[in-house]
């Protein structure tokens, strides 16, 4: 009879403890392969329930009722009274609030976030303009006034506090064309650290009856959230003309968003830590309604720049170009009177062109003087020239 040896029978059990040490194996292998399924079969089965689902409707509160329902204005159209789901906090369910509503009963099932009007979230200046006042020159007087009334309320309320007055609501920046008045609104966001809305006032102006008011509504109430907040509208004057008894619709739809932008910054709700600065260069046709205190409690004129203001805005221009040694800024300041900011900036562009064209790198007096009479010979600086010499009075 045959027989077994030991070595054998030990080659054996090792093989069988290496297969049970396979199938251990394989079969966390189909645990952790049944789990990832289970899964996506869950996920799938989600999306299916999403794409059965009828759609919610959207809603605004407008009452809260005692018996756990609610009156909401529906945006289908009617207002309806419906009844209001356990799972919403009741606290947080107010006149005003957005809603969701289940298609088949009605029932507010959800509170939606606060929504904000793209076309009005795209106003805010997200990156900080890179002007300062050092880039401002010949406007010292202004500066310090605007610092004095957006600025100085924005950083230290308190001293306002203490004094037992109310800080200025908004700055209104008037002169000629050119003269720095955007370049100021500039410097003042860079300056400080608050929120800053940039808007020119014919955005206001739209296609259908009362848009333009919701559009200031929605401006304002977005500056208040986010406030401290610098609202800055640019070329105040096309929707703040004089009102007129007789006009097209589109003048009374004009007229409209000026009533309601002069109850947003003096009306009953606070402007709180919101401050507007306009800027116009036709001061003379705006209504009265908006020049008075209370609205724009500073009016502050930025005029053309004397010989000492044209010397600095020469110096700001030029300190990174590469001047010759008989280029005479305080000549240039005299030979440029009736020039505006933005001429002095065209003549320090023009003269660098100037030295190009004569394949030089540096920049020499003759290549000053052909810029100015190239660009003072221009209509817009004669016509600024004129405006500066007929001057405005409010």
């Amino acid at each position: 009879m045959a027989t077994v040896s030991d070595d054998h029978i030990n080659i054996d059990i090792e093989s069988l403890m290496e297969y049970v040490r396979f199938l251990e194996r394989r079969i966390r292998e189909l645990e952790t392969e049944r789990a990832s399924l289970r899964r996506e079969l869950k996920y799938y089965k989600s999306e299916v329930e999403k794409l059965m689902a009828p759609p919610l409707i959207e809603a605004m509160v407008l009452e809260i009722l005692d018996d756990n329902r609610a009156i909401v204005k529906s945006t289908t159209g009617p207002n309806l009274i419906v009844n209001i789901s356990n799972s919403i906090d009741r606290e947080k369910l107010l006149p005003g609030t957005r809603v969701a509503l289940n298609n088949r009963g009605s029932m507010i099932v959800e509170i939606l976030p606060r929504s904000e009007d793209p076309y009005v979230r795209a106003m805010e200046v997200i990156e900080r303009p890179k002007v300062t006042f050092n880039d401002i020159g010949g406007l010292s007087k202004q500066i310090q006034e605007i610092r004095e009334v957006v600025e100085l309320p924005l950083k230290h309320p308190e001293l306002f506090r203490e004094l037992g007055i109310d800080p200025p609501k908004g700055v209104l920046l008037y002169g000629p064309p050119g003269c720095g008045k955007t370049l100021l609104a500039k410097a003042v966001a860079h300056e400080t650290n608050a929120t800053f809305i940039r808007v020119v006032a014919s955005e206001f102006v739209q296609k259908f009856i009362g848009e333009g008011a919701r559009i200031v509504r929605e401006v304002f109430r977005l500056a208040r959230r986010k406030a401290p907040t610098i609202i800055f509208i640019d070329e105040i004057d096309a929707i703040a003309a004089k009102r007129l008894d007789v006009g097209t619709s589109g003048e009374r739809e004009v007229q409209r968003t000026l009533m309601q932008l002069l109850a947003e910054i003096d009306g009953f709700d606070p402007l709180d830590n919101v401050k507007v600065i306009a800027a116009t260069n036709r001061i003379d046709i705006l209504d009265p309604a908006i020049l008075r205190p209370g609205r724009f409690d500073r009016i502050i004129e930025i005029p053309l720049p004397d010989k000492n203001g044209r010397y600095e805005i020469l110096k700001i221009h030029t300190r990174r170009m590469k001047l010759a040694e008989d280029v005479d800024l305080w000549r240039i300041a005299e030979m440029t009177a009736g020039a505006s900011g933005a001429d002095i900036k065209a003549i320090c562009t023009e003269a660098g062109y100037n030295a190009l064209r004569s394949k030089r790198k540096i920049v020499r007096m003759e290549d000053f003087i052909k810029a100015v009479r190239k660009v003072l010979g221009m209509p817009g600086a004669r016509a600024r020239g004129a405006y500066n010499s007929v001057g405005m009075s409010i």
